[in-house]
């Protein structure tokens, strides 16, 4: 199914995190760079269940080469953690963290030299055809904002920073440093909802209220 970016001042926030990035980081003149918005997800080895296993997030790959990429994320961790991502578009990538921000991080990607050679090819293809089924997105009503961060506020009072994967005018999915339970109230930005079902990298809402898709972000979405 295809997917709306949602247009929003909010995405402001995204574009100034992007540019805190020296873009010898992200560039190199033998790579092709792209500057996209694509979702994923991601696995840091610091972050484990109460069984061990290492949890998943979800993420947004902003800004891309063969080489290294920007990630907006809900945790991170410290410079020099190992990261694990996977994309539909780019499959598994495996790197470490050179750089910590306040809504993501940097990772560089390791790869073989024939492994960044498919990359760079993929990363042109999506280059030349990215804005091709903006016309056919516009038709779903899922929707991916691109700012995607807000915070989640438990029954208790206590907030957390949280990720929105995708919204819709009856719900949303969030990736966030807490699973709550199955059936639990709590808010996302000022919307009520209740858990319904957990995801591999996170849990999906169900608003008490139906929605209107234009009015979400206003009240969804950090600002």
């Amino acid at each position: 199914m295809a997917i709306t970016a949602l247009n929003s001042p909010d995405f402001g926030d995204l574009v100034a995190l992007e540019r805190s990035v020296p873009a010898a980081v992200l560039d190199r003149r033998t790579d092709i760079r792209v500057i996209t918005s694509i979702p994923g997800r991601y696995l840091l080895g610091s972050r484990r269940d109460e069984r061990g296993n290492r949890r998943e997030f979800a993420c947004r790959a902003l800004n891309m080469s063969a080489r290294a990429m920007l990630l907006a994320a809900p945790v991170s961790g410290p410079q020099g953690e190992r990261v694990i991502a996977h994309f539909d578009q780019f499959g598994r990538l495996e790197g470490s963290i050179i750089r910590v921000l306040s809504r993501g991080f940097v990772m560089s990607i390791s790869a073989t030299e024939a492994e960044r050679l498919r990359l760079a090819a993929r990363l042109a293809w999506l280059e030349d055809h990215k804005n091709h089924d903006a016309h056919e997105a516009r038709k779903h009503e899922r929707v991916v904002p691109r700012n995607p961060y807000s915070w989640v506020t438990l029954a208790d009072g206590s907030t957390e920073t949280c990720f929105i994967i995708d919204m819709s005018a009856s719900g949303a999915a969030v990736s966030a440093d807490v699973k709550p339970e199955i059936g639990t109230v709590l808010a996302i930005g000022r919307v009520i909802g209740r858990v319904r079902r957990h995801l591999a990298e996170g849990f999906a809402v169900e608003f008490i209220q139906m929605q209107s898709i234009d009015a979400l972000p206003a009240l969804l979405l950090r600002r």
